[in-house]
């Protein structure tokens, strides 16, 4: 029996785009068959690279390739326009995270791919660590009982030659932020999955020490959830070389589990390669406290016997083309992704009014100052 492919096209070529192709590559219900660049020579470059067609507009690129589904690996300011175009021809999208810098554009978003009957997907890959399904599992079993508080931690450094290697990078208009909006979200994303619905947050962010940007370098949080647990988020770019990113949860029956995701120096796509392998650092769950030696043993021997950047894209690939073909939900939906951007955008509302937000969040309509982002900074 031949295995369904789903044909797919990334649009965007910069350096995340080129992992996203190495591992499609290699994932067996994916045909990689085009990429879409608002540069022709650019995109000429890159599809030759992987023997795909080149286009410049996306339309074209879906009528012309047969495209069923796109990885949408642009600047975050323009994935909503991709989206959009795609689901208007029935294609679905997985977009790189965040699914955007703004609520108003995941609304948009996931509307179109609802009245169209399309999947749209965010990436967060780190949700296929083993170590973090381990969690996510212990949490569902009951084994720490009732979740009661958590904790999300990444202290990491961009420096000035990251910021400077593309021209949106550290902008209000072009990023949409910082280390919320572009480093933290796995492990915003992972922190909510765990915890689940989200009833308020009190916020603050700063720029310690990168004055040639806009965004923040550092924000901090406290969050209350809708059942009753409490959480904090700690989130910066301001430590050399770069430390690590974790998430714990304490259980009510005073057990406790945690993962380190990232340790070493920060992963930057297109400039390093996956540093440490994903560990669970804690686990004192009654009866399993001695598991951790062998987990950890497990998963570094694991980690090391794969190309650990692109096989976790590959699994979320998999994942995506296997909801495309069965219509069924991925993993990390743009539901999830939402959900993301609602906690980065209450930070942001949180700052900005020195109050504490509460959740559901709705787009700011009547406003312009993205948020307080813009207003924060001397912008208006």
């Amino acid at each position: 029996m031949v295995e369904r492919k789903v044909r797919v096209a990334i649009v965007g070529c910069g350096k995340v785009a080129r992992l996203h192709a190495a591992a499609l590559m290699k994932v067996g219900n994916a045909h990689f068959v085009a990429v879409q660049s608002r540069t022709m020579s650019r995109g000429k470059e890159f599809a030759s690279v992987y023997g795909v067609e080149a286009y410049d507009d996306i339309g074209e690129m879906i009528e012309k390739s047969g495209v069923e589904a796109i990885i949408v690996c642009t600047p975050h300011p323009f994935h909503a326009e991709a989206v959009s175009r795609a689901a208007d021809l029935g294609v679905h999208s997985l977009v790189e995270k965040p699914l955007a810098a703004s609520l108003q554009d995941c609304d948009s978003m996931i509307e179109n791919c609802r009245r169209n009957n399309v999947k749209l997907g965010t990436v967060s890959q780190r949700r296929f660590y083993a170590p973090v399904q381990r969690m996510k599992q212990a949490i569902l079993d009951g084994k720490i009982g009732r979740p009661v508080f958590a904790t999300t931690t990444m202290l990491g450094w961009r420096d000035k030659d990251y910021y400077d290697s593309n021209e949106w990078r550290g902008s209000w208009a072009m990023e949409g932020g910082g280390v919320l909006v572009n480093q933290a979200p796995h492990q915003l994303d992972i922190f909510q999955w765990f915890m689940g619905p989200i009833d308020e947050v009190y916020g603050i962010w700063r720029n310690l020490n990168h004055p040639y940007i806009e965004v923040e370098d550092t924000a901090l949080a406290i969050v209350k959830f809708k059942s009753g647990a409490v959480g904090t988020i700690i989130l910066s770019n301001s430590q050399k070389p770069g430390l690590y990113g974790k998430v714990h949860v304490h259980g009510e029956n005073g057990a406790s589990i945690g993962v380190q995701t990232d340790g070493g120096a920060m992963f930057i796509p297109g400039r390093s390669s996956i540093a440490e392998p994903p560990l669970n650092d804690l686990w004192t769950v009654p009866g399993e406290e001695a598991m951790i030696d062998a987990w950890r043993k497990e998963d570094s021997e694991y980690f090391g016997s794969i190309n650990a950047t692109e096989h976790y894209f590959m699994r979320q690939h998999e994942d995506f083309c296997n909801a495309v073909i069965n219509d069924a939900d991925p993993l990390i939906t743009g539901i999830d992704g939402r959900r993301t951007v609602e906690i980065f955008t209450a930070i942001y509302r949180s700052q900005r009014d020195n109050k504490p937000v509460q959740f559901p969040l709705s787009p700011e309509i009547e406003r312009n100052d993205f948020d307080g982002r813009m207003v924060l900074k001397g912008k208006l």
